[in-house]
């Protein structure tokens, strides 16, 4: 495959992979179109194959110069690949190395929360987790365990944000998502659909995750790091569950707190 060097940081055929330091930046372009519009970036090499595997079409690669390891077999012959001197890499991550490397692909259209939830048993739902190391974490647990879909708020991080990529192992390109509406309002396509929405909360008059009674649909709902689910979200739910505490401790970073939960409900079915 042709290997096209790159010296020169400012080379307008990598400016996707430019500013990808700051997150904010990255979602306000993409946000507001433009000729980065419609793309994301997917940084290792594990997670540049699941995205090929999962179907999105890449654009171009980038990898260091100086790289000696085989690019995947799954990128294919034609592709476009860039080779970064170091000054490159620099500007793009800070260091003169980067995570094997990173690729740049087309974003599909998401499907709506209806074709996401209809044949699902178990969902977890999102509330203002704008974290995308969080978001990762979340999917990778709830694919781990069982569950078959999300539902995020218009607040929640981008799933396919790199560091939500990265930290799922390139799990959110394969596991089925959708956006919402704003909670509570956002819980009806669950009630009409049958779910049990089950609203996670470290307040002491929830009941135990483990007690949650047996449904054939279930919801959970979980909120950001700090103040959680709004108050609104909470009095909407059917059933508000905690996982109980030991000690000192008073709550769990919700990435762990949403495995936990999704394991238990698990137990359910």
């Amino acid at each position: 495959m042709p290997i096209i060097p790159i010296e020169h940081p400012d080379d307008p055929r990598i400016a996707v992979y430019l500013g990808l330091r700051d997150h904010v930046l990255r979602q306000q372009r993409e946000a507001h179109g433009g000729d980065l519009a419609g793309l994301f970036v997917a940084e290792g090499d594990v997670v540049v194959e699941r995205a090929l595997s999962a179907g999105y079409r890449m654009l171009h690669c980038l990898v260091d110069a100086q790289r000696r390891v085989p690019l995947p077999d799954t990128i294919g012959p034609g592709a476009t690949v860039f080779a970064a001197a170091v000054p490159v890499l620099e500007r793009i991550t800070g260091m003169g190395v980067h995570r094997g490397m990173l690729a740049c692909f087309e974003r599909r259209p998401v499907p709506s929360a209806e074709t996401v939830i209809a044949h699902a048993r178990r969902v977890v739902v999102l509330e203002g987790v704008n974290n995308p190391t969080n978001v990762g974490v979340i999917v990778r647990s709830a694919a781990a365990l069982g569950v078959d879909a999300m539902l995020l708020d218009p607040t929640c991080s981008d799933p396919l944000y790199r560091r939500a990529a990265r930290v799922s192992m390139g799990e959110v390109y394969r596991f089925p998502y959708a956006r919402t509406a704003a909670l509570p309002a956002g819980l009806a396509v669950l009630r009409e659909a049958g779910f049990l929405v089950v609203a996670l909360t470290p307040a002491a008059d929830a009941v135990d995750i483990a007690a949650v009674p047996s449904s054939e649909r279930i919801a959970l709902v979980l909120g950001a790091e700090g103040h959680g689910l709004r108050e609104p979200t909470l009095a909407a739910a059917d059933l508000r569950a905690k996982i109980p505490m030991h000690g000192s401790v008073d709550s769990l970073n919700v990435g762990a707190a949403a495995a936990v939960a999704c394991y238990a409900l698990m137990q359910i079915l």
